[in-house]
């Protein structure tokens, strides 16, 4: 089966752009990616952050339904401890009838921000949020259409609006307990590779692969994606070039500061220590950067030595139309089929 290739975007804010910027960067990307045929346009959530403006991912999963015609969107993800599964029931299920058959509700435990922050969305879940994070997926599962347990206490409340199709619920993560959680509901899952640069992703696939339930009778067997840093330019050196503004950030991010995405520029002038340049190093060998046919030939062995049917490229680049030029090329390098004409 060839390998389905989609889009993760973090909406990041590039240095000397503001947040309102990355938005609605994020908005023409993902047209483009609609008329390249791109499988899905995923939407991250992150608050209280100088680098990335997503913070509402079901607010810009709307807009680009709405003007986007055949690629399907959603959230990588929802943080669920953050919200009642009622109103996230309720948001997906408008999305819905917004584009149906179109839309993804990939949900998460982690917090997407500091510890004040996910305290200021949901003051209750520091005590239980995490904790309740199955029984939260399992009443979203129920709002969506498949019922809630006959004990349950809002069993008699309906999330609307009701339609012929539901979104496809994905569990996301970066570790073991997610992989788990998804093998137990028989849920599509999504290791964030490029949060942990790959660490742990063998472990976690082959958990998910090994526990998967198809009794609980929403997959016949299991499927997965990884989400995974690659750039495409027209030479490596470029590509290179383009890929050490997310390698310097990403040293940032690992001190627990998140600044804006740096220039390619700002980039290469940074004094990097002999312990940061082999951190950097590890992190190009474990990202897809290159020209289109090197990207190419990592993803599809990436995904091979894990076991993923899908792939999701996160593509932080500077320049709007670098990061524009990646995502054309990548598209071609894997001979994508572009949408059709407008009737």
């Amino acid at each position: 089966m060839a390998l389905s290739l989609s889009i993760l975007d973090q909406s990041s804010i590039a240095a000397g752009r503001d947040a309102a910027a990355a938005i609605r960067e994020s908005l023409a990307l993902a047209q483009l990616a609609d008329a390249l045929g791109y499988r899905r346009y995923w939407l991250a959530e992150h608050h209280n952050s100088d680098s990335h403006a997503g913070s509402a991912p079901e607010i810009l999963i709307s807009a680009i339904a709405a003007t986007t015609r055949q690629i399907r969107v959603g959230s990588a993800g929802v943080m669920l401890p953050h919200y009642a599964a009622l109103k996230v029931a309720e948001q997906f299920r408008v999305l819905e009838a917004v584009a149906p058959g179109r839309i993804d509700l990939g949900v998460g435990r982690a917090p997407g921000s500091d510890g004040r922050t996910a305290y200021a969305l949901n003051p209750a879940a520091a005590q239980s949020g995490a904790d309740r994070f199955p029984a939260q997926l399992q009443e979203v599962l129920g709002w969506l259409g498949e019922g809630l347990p006959e004990n349950h206490p809002f069993r008699a409340v309906r999330a609307q609006p009701e339609g012929p199709t539901r979104p496809e619920v994905w569990v996301l993560g970066s570790s073991d307990y997610g992989a788990q959680l998804a093998a137990y509901f028989g849920l599509p899952y999504g290791f964030a590779h490029f949060i942990t640069d790959g660490a742990g992703a063998a472990e976690a696939l082959s958990l998910y692969r090994h526990e998967f339930r198809a009794e609980a009778g929403r997959l016949v067997a299991p499927h997965a994606a990884i989400a995974v840093v690659a750039m495409c330019a027209e030479t490596e050196a470029e590509a290179e070039r383009l890929f050490l503004s997310r390698a310097v950030w990403k040293l940032s991010r690992d001190r627990g500061i998140y600044p804006a995405l740096p220039s390619p520029e700002e980039a290469a002038a940074y004094p990097a220590t002999p312990g940061e340049r082999d951190k950097l190093g590890r992190m190009r060998d474990r990202a897809a950067v290159g020209t289109p046919g090197q990207v190419r030939t990592k993803l599809e062995a990436m995904a091979a030595e894990l076991g993923a049917e899908e792939v999701a490229v996160l593509s932080p680049i500077h320049d709007p139309e670098a990061r524009r030029r990646s995502v054309r090329l990548l598209a071609e390098a894997f001979e994508l089929q572009p949408a059709p004409p407008l009737p």
